[in-house]
């Protein structure tokens, strides 16, 4: 048997494939059409300290191979997920990864101390694309300082797994994965969403309230690909793939480029199993290849390209 496992700090993920923020709500949602347990890891829907509305319909709009979203990190607020949520989770055998949305320092701070008390939680990822309130609502992982000073000031307050989820809205991400692992981050989730935008050419508007939101979906693989790529070359802390993950094969690509594992998010609003699927077949893959752990595979893409030749496209 190929060996599926793998350590981030003192967990263990029973496989490689984790289930994205957002899509897979808090787990329960979908219950009655998955076995969860079958996944390495679920991500909760994002978090922040007081309930949020998210922003006003029509907040997503399909495009070609993928979707938009502008959700606007509605969410039940973390006391009442604490109440209603967590009990469901803690009775999960697979590994349960909260994400936290913030619009201050402060708030990251809050939320992350007191869910850090909490039984069934074991481990935090960050999601640094949200508005900084205190700097007219630019985001926070535009600004390597901030990736750094969150990063530093949340390692202070939990030994759990701390996860930071890198947007690919910059010029060189790799910068700011090597800002998350000086100040103490476990692992790096590479990439969120993409800017994007869509209009109703019969309206004239824009389809999303918001006019522009994030893309999602398999348009987006070849630029998360390439992101992961780089921030492989720049940092040693594991890296977790993200972006239009549908297939085995999908996941393989991000294995072989420096990936440690994988989440899968908008292929699971079509297909709720996709994750338990491909954890299967990076399995039945490794078997085929001879290999005994799935590990090998990460950053094993054969490359005479040296990455200083590459940095001019990127």
């Amino acid at each position: 048997m190929v060996k599926q496992s793998f350590k981030l700090g003192d967990i263990e993920f029973s496989n490689r494939v984790l289930a994205a923020s957002g899509t897979f709500g808090y787990g329960d949602e979908v219950k009655e059409l998955v076995d969860v347990n079958r996944l390495g890891g679920i991500v909760t829907k994002s978090l922040s300290w007081k309930p949020r509305d998210g922003n006003a319909p029509r907040r997503i709009a399909e495009t070609p191979a993928g979707m938009l979203n502008s959700i606007g990190l509605a969410n039940i607020g973390v006391h009442k997920f604490i109440e209603d949520k967590l009990p469901y989770l803690r009775a999960l055998k697979t590994v349960k990864v909260v994400n936290i949305a913030a619009s201050s320092v402060q708030e990251y701070c809050d939320v992350l101390s007191l869910l850090d008390q909490q039984q069934g939680v074991d481990a935090f990822e960050i999601n640094v694309s949200c508005p900084n309130v205190k700097e007219g609502g630019l985001s926070f992982g535009t600004n390597c300082d901030m990736v750094r000073e969150i990063t530093a000031e949340l390692r202070a307050l939990t030994k759990k797994p701390l996860i930071m989820k890198l947007t690919p809205n910059v010029t060189h991400i790799s910068e700011f994965a090597r800002a998350a692992e000086d100040a103490g981050a476990d692992a790096v989730s590479v990439i969120n969403t993409l800017i994007g935008m869509a209009v109703d050419i019969k309206t004239r508007k824009p389809k999303l309230s918001t006019v522009t939101g994030g893309l999602s979906g398999p348009a987006i693989k070849p630029i998360a690909l390439a992101k992961v790529y780089e921030v492989a070359q720049a940092v040693k802390i594991p890296i977790i793939g993200v972006g239009g993950i549908s297939t085995v094969e999908d996941a393989l690509e991000f294995l072989l480029v420096g990936a440690t594992a994988v989440q899968v998010g908008s292929i699971n609003f079509i297909d709720p199993s996709a994750g338990p699927k491909i954890a299967d077949g990076l399995a039945a893959y490794g078997e085929k290849q001879g290999l005994g752990d799935v590990g090998q595979l990460v950053g094993a893409m054969d490359s005479n390209v040296e990455f200083s030749v590459l940095q001019s496209w990127l």
